[in-house]
Formats: structure tokens, C-alpha cells, sequence
């Protein structure tokens, strides 16, 4: 909430008013690696990406109509909007149940983190994994990313240079026993 670029884009996606639906992913992820290395927290690098959950508007439209409008209020931010009820065709996985369940099909547990605000105005967190590994600057797997999803992890860990832009995070990657 220190952060007025992250408190002002949390107030655009409140304002949407859309059914379960949250900032995750590096929004939070970086933010809180960059804090805990000591460093600036910047702008989001790369998407934003709001999820949200709706059986009864699944189409892409949708989303890009709701990017749109976030762009009109923020076009400082590189916006991706994903109805998490559609994204299991993509993902090849069964129908997801809500944002929560979308998330547990992640390849990273410090990436399965997502935030909103609630009617009250505090910050609610959504992370179907917990926070430790987020928190313990950990780069863990999912169980859907263990055994034939691993490369998709790895070429993850590697693409996005996360051991080197944050030095103190270390790989716990149960697939290779550590």
C-alpha cells in the first residue's frame, strides 16, 4: 500500500467491480523480491495481470474491452486481463472452479500470489500455496509443474533471469530433490 502506482492500479481493477477478480503474478511477486533485496520497488515490469473469474463471459472480448478501460485510467501499466473460466483450454487442464483454482495450475508457487481490495479498502491476498516461499525468496514449482510440466518451470526460472536479478532467491526445486 507504500507503493502509489500499485495502490492506484489496485483502486482501477476495485472499481471494475468483476466477480473474483485480483492483480497476481509479478505485480506482487517482483514487488516484494525488489523490497526484500533492498532495492527500489519499480514499475510493474512487463504484464499486469488482472484475473478475474465469470462463467457467463468467457470471451476474450471481454477482456480486451476490459484492458481498454484500464488503459484509459492507467497508460503507464501494460494491462492483461484473463477470465480464468476459459484459461484451462489454453492450459490443457480440466475447467477451473474460481481464480484460486486457476492459480494452483501456476508453475511457480511465489508466482500463485494475487491481491485486490476489498470492500473495506484493506488488501486480501489470494495464495492457494501459501507465502512462504514468496516471503523466503524460494523458486518452487508447482505439483502440476514436477514431473512433465518441469521444463515449461525451468525455461521459466532461466527466461526471466530471476537468479540474477534477484540474487538471494534460491531454487528449491523438489523435482531435482533440493
Amino acid at each position: 500500500m507504500s507503493d502509489p502506482l500499485r495502490r492506484q492500479a489496485l483502486e482501477a481493477v476495485a472499481e471494475l467491480d468483476l466477480p473474483d477478480c485480483w492483480i497476481g503474478a509479478g505485480f506482487v511477486r517482483d514487488a516484494l523480491w525488489a523490497h526484500l533485496h533492498g532495492n527500489d520497488v519499480t514499475v510493474p515490469r512487463g504484464d499486469v495481470d488482472v484475473i478475474w473469474y465469470n462463467t457467463a463471459q468467457p470471451e476474450e472480448s471481454r477482456d480486451r474491452s476490459i484492458e481498454q478501460s484500464l488503459r484509459i485510467k492507467m497508460p503507464c501499466l501494460s494491462w492483461s486481463v484473463k477470465n480464468q473460466a476459459r484459461m484451462h483450454h489454453r492450459n490443457g487442464d480440466d475447467p477451473y472452479a474460481s481464480v484460486s483454482d486457476a492459480m494452483q495450475h501456476w508453475p511457480e508457487t511465489a508466482t500463485a500470489v494475487a491481491v485486490r481490495l476489498g470492500r473495506s479498502g484493506a488488501v486480501e491476498v489470494n495464495a492457494p500455496f501459501g507465502l512462504r516461499d514468496l516471503f523466503a525468496l524460494r523458486l518452487q514449482p508447482t505439483p502440476n509443474f514436477l514431473t512433465t510440466k518441469h521444463p515449461i518451470f525451468m525455461d521459466r526460472v532461466n527466461s526471466k533471469r530471476w537468479l540474477e536479478r534477484y540474487p538471494l532467491l534460491s531454487l528449491g526445486d523438489r523435482h531435482s530433490g533440493s
